[in-house]
């Protein structure tokens, strides 16, 4: 088993589709699928299954992948400490376009100032496909709210968002009944789930929701009287209030976790973001 067979594995896996890792790799497709094959028979076992949307691993796949990034990481980390100036560190996290809109860049703005030999890169989708990135290895350290999978995940550090109302200003608070509730079309988006309860108060069975794919159309449909939503506190102070919106902060607070998947091998710039979030923040680990 060669470790360039193992990074074509894992391309194959994260993509979950031959031909995009061939493209991805620059390869011709008919490599790609002899080198899984070659693996397949050397190691005796099928190791994805196929289907006409591309491909899947097995059970044994799995265990294989996990195996696969952290060979990865040790050759990674290696090059980056025999030679730091020609092979930086990286580190890749993953987070809400709402929760990577203030908080994420100021704790890795800050973690930077005595980490400057690591390249930080920052991946948003929503909460599901974000998960998926972080147990297949393409994300080193998640930060989102709610529920996950605790049996692949493990937080190890935790903080607190206020979160506020924003309303058109020349509409009453009184008047929050009647008024179009403007969401992230990320079903499991909290900031979307606390609206819905903050309505399921009014008298008004089926409300209007209108869906968003950005924190910033949501702020300027709010702007322009489309309707009401609900945001972190560090958003708001963050932009210049603006005369046409309504500000009011709610009671309710949302926990933001930052999870990692559960394995022995961290690669070194994790264990040091950990190392720096706990000691910042003084926040908890379960």
């Amino acid at each position: 088993m060669e470790s360039h067979d193992l990074r074509v594995f894992k391309h194959v896996a994260e993509l979950q589709s031959i031909s995009r890792a061939a493209e991805k790799l620059g390869y011709v497709q008919p490599n790609v699928s002899q080198r899984i094959k070659n693996l397949e028979d050397e190691l005796g076992v099928k190791l994805f299954n196929r289907n006409n949307r591309g491909v899947t691993l097995t059970d044994q796949g799995k265990v294989l992948l996990d195996y696969a990034n952290q060979v990865m990481l040790l050759m990674e980390e290696a090059k980056s400490k025999i030679n730091p100036k020609k092979w930086r560190e990286s580190l890749i996290i993953g987070a809400s376009q709402t929760i990577s809109a203030v908080k994420v860049p100021q704790l890795l703005s800050s973690f930077l100032k005595s980490n400057k030999n690591i390249d930080v890169k920052i991946r948003t989708s929503d909460k599901l496909k974000l998960q998926e990135m972080l147990l297949y290895g393409e994300l080193d350290g998640l930060f989102l709210s709610g529920t996950y999978n605790h049996s692949q995940f493990e937080t190890v550090y935790s903080y607190f968002e206020n979160i506020i109302l924003i309303s058109p200003k020349h509409d009453q608070i009184e008047r929050h009944h009647d008024q179009t509730l403007l969401v992230n079309g990320d079903p499991n988006c909290i900031y979307r789930s606390k609206l819905l309860d903050f309505y399921d108060k009014s008298d008004v069975n089926q409300p209007t929701i209108m869906e968003f794919d950005s924190l910033e159309s949501i702020l300027q449909a709010v702007n322009e009287g489309l309707g009401i939503s609900i945001i972190p506190e560090d958003v708001v102070y963050s932009r210049k209030k603006t005369k046409t919106i309504y500000y009011q902060k709610l009671p309710d607070r949302i926990k933001i976790d930052f999870v990692i998947k559960q394995r022995k091998q961290q690669p070194q710039s994790l264990k040091k973001f950990i190392h720096f979030l706990q000691k910042a923040e003084g926040t908890f680990i379960l």
